[in-house]
């Protein structure tokens, strides 16, 4: 008998540890949701962002440049921000999600598949978390059975099937889906109100500071990656389920919803609305000075008190397209 319940033991053992998860993007079986799916309601229209370094074992580099909070609003156009190593993006919606029918919303990263091989890619991970008040955070649990050696920051691919729950499993154009079902019951989280989403950058070295999966597994993901693009590069979240929102083609917009006048503008600066949307100003070095919900026609901004320079418009509308432009202070 104890022969049998080792053996038993050791099979079960054997297929845990070889456990599979969804196949990469095209491949069938994959639940990767592609960004022209109709099922997205909105997109990202708000984005904090806390950068990671460039390589955490050694500081004295600094962080991560590439991009700034803007190019993670609207709907995925592979215009990135690079987290870093431990960076942070947290990201809101026009309203807050909600627990409905398969997955709630998506995430989209940039890599690219192995030429060689459909089922393997370049890509670099993120842990998901979410908050209903914006302050407590809830981790959707991840697994990543990458038993590789050390993935270097080029050149080696990963496959899909050995990961789950982490941001970045498919590659530019897919989304890694999540299922707010997954998180209920979780005390001080309510997941038909889910206000903030958080992306936290991996850190996928396999020693030292190396991030851990929900069954406490080094994950391994491209490292070191000593670039001013290192780590996730945060391209889009798009929201599937937000009460009262409903899918909506979210083809590109094709004609400019807001123009500004004068421009360069001295005190003020007014900005001609054609449809409901948020409205977003981020100075030279990726300060957000203004922000506003809009369903005016004409909204004016007082520059009275900002500094000489150029500033960046981003116009969200309530399909997640987006239209940027500048302004210049003087």
């Amino acid at each position: 008998m104890k022969i049998f319940v080792t053996i038993v033991f050791s099979l079960l053992t054997c297929t845990s540890a070889v456990a599979q998860f969804a196949p990469q993007a095209g491949v069938a079986g994959s639940d990767a949701i592609s960004a022209t799916d109709k099922r997205f309601v909105a997109w990202a229209t708000t984005c904090d962002l806390e950068r990671g370094w460039v390589d955490i074992a050694d500081k004295s580099k600094g962080q991560t440049t590439l991009g700034n909070k803007a190019a993670a609003l609207g709907k995925r156009d592979g215009s990135l921000v690079s987290l870093g190593d431990s960076g942070v993006a947290t990201v809101t919606f026009p309203g807050k999600l909600y627990n409905g029918p398969g997955p709630d919303f998506a995430v989209f990263e940039n890599g690219f598949t192995n030429p060689a091989n459909p089922e393997e890619a370049f890509l670099e991970f993120a842990f998901v978390e979410v908050s209903s008040d914006g302050i407590n955070f809830v981790r959707f649990p991840a697994s990543c059975h990458i038993d590789t050696p050390q993935i270097p920051g080029s050149g080696v691919y990963a496959n899909a099937r050995k990961v789950n729950n982490l941001a970045g499993k498919y590659i530019a154009g897919y989304g890694t889906p999540f299922d707010l079902e997954e998180l209920k019951g979780t005390p001080g989280l309510d997941v038909n109100s889910v206000s903030h989403v958080r992306i936290v950058d991996v850190i996928g070295t396999v020693t030292g500071n190396g991030s851990l999966d929900n069954e406490g597994k080094v994950i391994n993901d491209p490292y070191p990656t000593p670039f001013p693009s290192g780590g996730f590069d945060l391209d889009a979240v798009g929201a599937i389920h937000i009460p009262g929102w409903w899918p909506q083609s979210v083809n590109d917009i094709q004609e400019q919803q807001v123009s500004i006048s004068p421009n360069p503008a001295s005190d003020y600066v007014h900005l001609s609305v054609k449809n409901e949307g948020v409205l977003t100003i981020i100075d030279a070095i990726g300060r957000v000075v203004y922000k506003k919900n809009s369903t005016a026609q004409v909204v004016t901004v007082d520059l009275r008190n900002f500094h000489k320079g150029v500033y960046y418009l981003t116009f969200v509308n309530r399909q997640g397209e987006i239209c940027t432009s500048s302004f210049s202070k003087y």
